[in-house]
């Protein structure tokens, strides 16, 4: 395959890989998760207020829809959020010889192309979310998510919906044994 539709392609398969969301959860195997019937919030941070409603707002769904009652004060567990966002860098090589590379001269020898790397930073947003018991303060939950952001807010708002969806698509988790 030539080298420069390969760096293409590359470079496409990297976007597309990091446009959707990187999930991660983690829990406490010794806890017994259908004990808890209500949460209270903790504390949810982010970059702006309308962050910061937009994912307790979206977290409240999930929650209670895994049958969770939210409660101003003494719930069974206690729930933190943390969204955050950084720049990523991404690095790009483009090569001014179509179809050269190694041996493409027909006879063996090599290609005198030249390339260039580029490098642009892309914002990813991360959210971090904690459930913790009420009572001993002991964590039992974490998820943790990180997904490239647009620059169309609407977007943002839409995926950070999904991506709240897909943490806690296995919540609870069911008991071992």
């Amino acid at each position: 395959m030539n080298p420069w539709i390969k760096t293409a392609f590359a470079s496409t398969a990297a976007i597309a890989i990091l446009m959707a969301a990187d999930v991660v959860t983690d829990y406490d195997k010794s806890v017994d998760f259908s004990r808890y019937k209500t949460y209270s919030w903790l504390k949810v941070r982010a970059n702006s207020e309308l962050w910061k409603d937009r994912i307790e707002a979206d977290i409240d769904q999930e929650l209670m829809s895994k049958g969770w009652q939210k409660v101003d004060t003494g719930g069974d567990a206690a729930v933190t959020a943390i969204g955050a966002t950084r720049q990523q860098q991404q690095m790009q090589t483009y090569y001014d010889n179509f179809g050269g590379g190694w041996g493409w001269r027909g006879f063996g020898g090599m290609s005198s192309g030249r390339s260039v790397t580029s490098v642009d930073y892309i914002p990813v947003g991360n959210l971090t979310v904690d459930i913790f018991d009420a009572q001993s303060k002991k964590l039992i939950w974490r998820g943790g998510a990180s997904k490239v952001l647009s620059n169309k807010p609407e977007k943002n708002e839409k995926n950070l919906k999904q991506t709240v969806k897909d943490l806690f698509k296995k919540f609870p988790p069911m008991p071992k044994g």
